[in-house]
């Protein structure tokens, strides 16, 4: 494998990105990687290398580059799992919340366009469609993308979700008619940001677009139940969303490493 941290231009900077692909047998369709409000850490360059082993090459961009480098928030308890949102206290929650509030979706859009600049330029990734997964505010960053991407973003995956479908003018509900390619979402049932009429709601919504939606609902399962160093992590389900995402991949992007 080859990793490294490259520095995306953007308009208004640098954007650390971790990108990681095999090392022979390039060039490898591409995967972005769309953080959730803890900012980069460990276990998401984790999760980018599982799926650099399969023969994709991963980008894993700090969104919250703007505010300085290795921005994030995330607590542990003793046994090294990280605290979920939900059950920390006011005041913890409020600091975790506050990169996130300084980040716009026009900021994001702008990124991402740099992003696929980056990717169209670098000898190891292939052009054409790009795949996409997101957890949390990731989630809504991919709904985002494949709106406002349409002819690159085919594939995309967003794993509990924060919040598809809100009053905002800048909801990525409100994108899904330019949906191409394939969807997959990953929803807990106790979810308490995306509840499961949401969840349905964003269904119907895109069961009349030109987009291969697929959902499942996790019985049991809570918010932020897919990231593996989170205290309610759900590995039975979240090894059904990755067998989902990585068929969805192929068909989409081509068989890894090919």
């Amino acid at each position: 494998m080859i990793e490294r941290t490259a520095g995306v231009p953007t308009a208004d900077g640098t954007m650390n990105t971790f990108v990681i692909h095999p090392a022979e047998g390039g060039p490898f369709a591409p995967i972005v990687l769309f953080m959730d409000i803890w900012g980069i850490r460990e276990e998401l360059r984790e999760i980018a290398r599982r799926i650099a082993t399969v023969g994709y090459a991963c980008l894993l961009p700090d969104f919250y580059y703007r505010q300085g480098d290795d921005v994030h928030n995330e607590r542990y308890r003793p046994d090294g799992r990280m605290v979920s949102l939900h059950r920390m206290d006011a005041g913890e929650e409020r600091k975790v919340h506050e990169p996130r509030s300084k980040l716009t979706s026009a900021m994001m859009k702008d990124d991402t366009a740099a992003l696929l600049e980056f990717i169209d330029g670098h000898d190891a990734m292939r052009g054409g469609p790009v795949g996409s997964v997101g957890w949390c505010m990731g989630g809504t960053a991919v709904l985002a993308a494949a709106g406002q991407f349409p002819g690159r973003f085919r594939a995309g995956a967003g794993l509990h979700t924060t919040m598809p479908i809100t009053d905002r003018p800048d909801s990525p509900h409100l994108l899904v008619d330019r949906f191409r390619g394939e969807f997959y979402c990953g929803w807990g049932e106790l979810d308490h940001l995306t509840p499961p009429a949401m969840a349905e709601e964003l269904g119907g919504l895109l069961a009349p677009c030109q987009v291969a939606y697929r959902s499942t609902m996790h019985e049991g399962a809570e918010h932020g139940y897919a990231l593996p160093d989170r205290d309610i992590f759900d590995a039975k389900a979240a090894a059904k969303d990755w067998g989902l995402i990585f068929a969805m991949w192929q068909r989409q992007l081509g068989a890894a490493g090919t």
